[in-house]
């Protein structure tokens, strides 16, 4: 899919999303779906993407695949200049701290993250770099 085509389809995602509080877009492909609003590291406007996620206790976890492409995503460059970001799951809202697994943790998750969806594999395969795993702590 080309990239001016799933920028598109993550602003309509995110678009139903917020416009149904939640209500349309928190699942996909058998996942749980958040919205992620990231600071942009050039521009210093919102940048809001849907994700799939996973939880560990408190804390969300979301995976920087941008589906294999040779590059992250930008929203994963933004948080690499500003860490500071929010989530929105259903009607709620919260702001984060981010924070990229290490190797050892990444790899204690990876098995999971393949178990809730598969492509991630596939995603991983096609390129050079190690996808990184992010950890969206909240705050205050």
């Amino acid at each position: 899919m080309r990239d001016s085509t799933v920028k598109w389809l993550s602003r309509l995602h995110s678009g139903i999303y917020r416009f149904t509080g939640g209500r349309i877009g928190t699942r996909l492909v058998d996942n749980d779906m958040l919205l992620l609003t990231t600071t942009g590291r050039t521009t210093g406007s919102p940048h809001t993407v849907p994700l799939l996620y996973l939880m560990d206790g408190s804390d969300v976890i979301v995976i920087a695949s941008y589906g294999g492409r040779p590059s992250d995503p930008d929203w994963y460059r933004n948080l690499l200049v500003d860490t500071t970001g929010e989530v929105r799951i259903g009607a709620v809202s919260h702001t984060v701290h981010a924070t990229t697994m290490d190797d050892n943790e990444r790899d204690e998750w990876w098995p999971r993250i393949v178990h809730a969806y598969s492509e991630y594999e596939t995603y991983q395969a096609r390129t050079d770099r190690q996808i990184p795993v992010v950890r969206l702590a909240a705050t205050g």
